[in-house]
């Protein structure tokens, strides 16, 4: 039997939070250019921008992605966290989307389509290396289906092209 090792951990980066920082500054602007038109009491508005934007500062941060030998998880939550696992012999196929801002900054979205019920479809937003993490989980996803002698099958049409065979 062998042992899980831990083959790669991180989290998102925060550039996934631009447009939300961005809203958060020229609210923030809008605020402070009504405050000085008004009263100063107006200031006392910013409480909202500056804390929905560290809010979502914490809720990226807090996300993580772990890839272990046997499967992979994904922990989130601020306060109370919520972990979703799905084993590695589950992961049926696999995209990496790279858009521009994010090529740019050498950042890219792997896509997971999974056999998983709970979680078909696992997303890991803005990560460095995308190629290299899609290769340590393709040659892990593998070896695993080999060492368990698990296959996909999949399976066009809908329940009823099951209805017409005859029992045996």
């Amino acid at each position: 039997m062998s042992t899980e090792t831990n083959l790669w951990s991180n989290s998102p980066s925060q550039f996934i939070n631009f447009h939300k920082f961005l809203m958060g500054v020229a609210v923030s602007t809008a605020v402070i250019t009504a405050a000085c038109y008004t009263s100063y009491y107006v200031l006392y508005a910013l409480i909202l921008p500056v804390g929905w934007t560290l809010w979502q500062y914490l809720v990226a941060r807090c996300l993580r992605y772990e890839l272990t030998s046997e499967r992979i998880s994904l922990r989130t939550g601020v306060f109370n966290q919520q972990v979703n696992e799905v084993e590695l012999y589950r992961i049926k196929d696999t995209t990496i989307q790279l858009p521009f801002l994010l090529r740019i900054l050498k950042l890219g979205t792997l896509v997971l389509v999974t056999s998983d019920r709970p979680l078909p479809e696992l997303e890991l937003k803005a990560i460095r290396r995308p190629r290299e993490v899609r290769d340590i989980l393709r040659t892990n996803v593998e070896r695993l289906r080999d060492l368990k002698r698990v296959r996909e099958v999949d399976f066009e049409g809908g329940d009823d092209d099951f209805e017409n065979i005859a029992p045996l």
